[in-house]
């Protein structure tokens, strides 16, 4: 692989997944906590990309939030909860390791809207194998020379900083049968210094990520919970345009076995079917990216896998207790 650092910095894509709505951490601090039928939550995702074109691009996270102070507060209560999530990308495995931990508070409005914000902190810390990457200036007019020094002004081959995001949501409960939810976040606030040179050479910032959602869920003759999605992302000149819907199949009259079927478009990227089960409160789904833009000339449209698992659950102290909020469910 050659690599050429004109630009004099060395970066790797914001972490992604196609099923963002089930990596809520990752796409809106606001989003800790917000799940009123249940006191926590755990999950696991799993994400490789670009296998047919070279070293696959491989991502993964494990997230977890609770709620706190459910009577503490009239009609509110409290969200922590923390993710890690790490990345490994090419021939000079460019790997990115973060940690965050996140907070929010939920309020409801009167006796259907609910307003909530969050805020979280997080280390990310990134690596490079210098040894493995090939230069311009090691061409020797056959191949790639590593004995041939490569004159690039590398400085460490480790970075880490500091991270910091902030998002709000709103969520309107308009009867058993409708809900409607949307929220905005940005993230890297600090704008974070991320480069593998000196400050002298290269001054490289990490730019803002804005993002915004919006979604609902509609039980469709008591046997189908259908949700419509929308996820824009915007980083620097970089576009993130997501849309399409999952449905819910009850298969056993209670809610507690459910099919689910989706089908999302990434906007000049991607066809993305999905596939799941529901038993009780653990959640296991899986789709598959088909590469619609011009890189399915080169991967046959075999764009990226990804694997998800949520597991949602009560306290037995609380096991009785009511739910602050209407929640649209079979």
């Amino acid at each position: 692989m050659m690599l050429a650092a004109t630009a004099m910095h060395v970066c790797a894509q914001d972490l992604h997944f196609s099923q963002y709505f089930n990596a809520p951490l990752l796409v809106n601090p606001a989003n800790t906590g917000f799940n009123p039928d249940y006191d926590f939550r755990v999950g696991g995702n799993y994400r490789n990309q670009w296998a047919s074109v070279g070293t696959p691009y491989k991502t993964m996270s494990a997230w977890g939030d609770t709620k706190l102070f459910t009577n503490r507060f009239e009609n509110g209560w409290m969200g922590v909860g923390a993710s890690i999530l790490k990345d490994v990308a090419g021939t000079g495995s460019l790997t990115s390791t973060r940690g965050y931990a996140t907070v929010a508070y939920h309020q409801m409005i009167g006796y259907n809207s609910l307003l909530s914000g969050g805020f979280g902190l997080g280390f990310v810390s990134k690596r490079i194998d210098i040894t493995k990457l090939t230069f311009d200036d090691q061409w020797n007019g056959s191949f790639f020379d590593i004995n041939v020094p490569s004159n690039e002004p590398f400085a460490y081959s480790q970075t880490s900083y500091l991270d910091l995001q902030m998002g709000l949501n709103y969520a309107y409960f308009a009867s058993e049968n409708v809900y409607f939810n949307a929220g905005v976040s940005i993230m890297h606030i600090n704008t974070p210094r991320e480069s593998f040179f000196d400050p002298s050479v290269s001054d490289n910032r990490v730019e803002r990520r804005y993002t915004a959602f919006v979604n609902s869920s509609i039980k469709v003759q008591d046997v189908w919970i259908v949700n419509p999605n929308v996820y824009v992302s915007k980083m620097g000149n970089a576009w993130e345009t997501v849309l399409g819907l999952n449905a819910n199949r009850d298969l056993t009259g209670d809610g507690q076995s459910q099919l689910i079927l989706g089908l999302y478009y990434r906007n000049n990227d991607a066809l993305i079917p999905m596939v799941g089960y529901q038993v009780n409160d653990l959640k296991f789904t899986v789709n598959y990216d088909a590469t619609t833009s011009s890189l399915g000339g080169l991967n046959g449209t075999m764009g990226a896998y990804e694997i998800s698992i949520v597991k949602s659950g009560l306290f037995p102290s609380s096991a009785s207790k009511a739910v602050k909020c209407p929640t649209v469910k079979f």
